[in-house]
């Protein structure tokens, strides 16, 4: 094994599961962020989380699906607690992009 990998049993502890934005505000926090509410189905249930995503707008966001990591606990963000991590990248901008699956996939489906 390279010593930049990890083991596969630390990849397989991670909850990551598709759910659908359901409701988009402005946070509390300091920085220009949102605050996003994820239904991630019966299973898993909503969530919310504060977001790096001010370069979309909130109707864009409304209804699309994500990525999320559910298994993380809660973080508090300034004002804001955060329950789960929503996945993203960085665009050419240094702008968060969020990971979403390109094809319609079941709330709380795990991610593999």
């Amino acid at each position: 094994m390279r010593k930049d990998q990890t083991d596969f049993s630390h990849f397989s502890q991670l909850d990551l599961r598709v759910g659908r934005i359901v409701l988009v505000e402005d946070s509390k926090a300091k920085k220009p962020t949102y605050r996003i509410t994820v239904d991630f189905g019966d299973e898993v249930g909503r969530k919310v989380t504060v977001g790096a995503f001010r370069n979309y707008p909130k109707e864009e966001l409304l209804g699309k699906l994500v990525i999320g990591l559910v298994n993380v606990g809660t973080k508090k963000m300034g004002e804001e607690i955060s329950e789960f991590l929503m996945l993203g990248a960085p665009n050419e901008r240094h702008e968060t992009i969020y990971l979403t699956p390109q094809a319609d996939a079941p709330l709380g489906a795990e991610v593999f």
